[in-house]
């Protein structure tokens, strides 16, 4: 199981706009070189997370995309999802009639268990805390998105 280069990418555009002063303005082009994202796969990216209205595009000459609001209110849960829909990681955890085994099978439990404590993990990981987190680290090391992602 793994996420998507599409939810890796979002992670990394939400991060990039913390660490920048409130209502800045971003093109897509800087945000594919600081998040480094090929520029093609990001619109994509940017175009769900304005769906999703985690970020604002403004266009003209003064355009770009900016966080939608306060970065310390967005999960990285509401992030990913609004890249990948709800994580679901068994056909029983759906809601409706996903599994006929459901009611008695000793695998369920499991999968409960385990979704519960990764929607919890990514709930609580605050993107603007994260952003502190990555802008705290000494002035002369690693980019953001290495310091996130050290094997990108």
């Amino acid at each position: 199981m793994q996420l998507t280069r599409a939810a890796d990418y979002a992670v990394r555009v939400m991060l990039h706009l913390a660490t920048l002063p409130p209502d800045t303005r971003v093109s897509r082009d800087s945000l594919a070189t600081a998040c480094d994202a090929p520029t093609h796969f990001l619109s994509k990216v940017l175009q769900q997370l304005v769906r999703a209205r985690l970020i604002v595009a403004h266009r003209g000459p003064s355009g770009g995309f900016a966080s939608a609001f306060p970065t310390g209110q967005v999960s990285v849960l509401r992030v990913v999802e609004a890249i990948e829909g709800p994580i679901v990681l068994n056909a029983c955890m759906t809601d409706g009639a996903g599994c006929s085994r459901q009611g008695w099978c000793p695998a369920h439990t499991v999968w409960l268990e385990a979704q519960t404590a990764l929607t919890q993990v990514l709930a609580n990981a605050s993107i603007g805390r994260l952003a502190a987190q990555a802008k705290d680290s000494p002035g002369d090391g690693p980019r953001l998105d290495k310091v996130l992602y050290p094997w990108s």
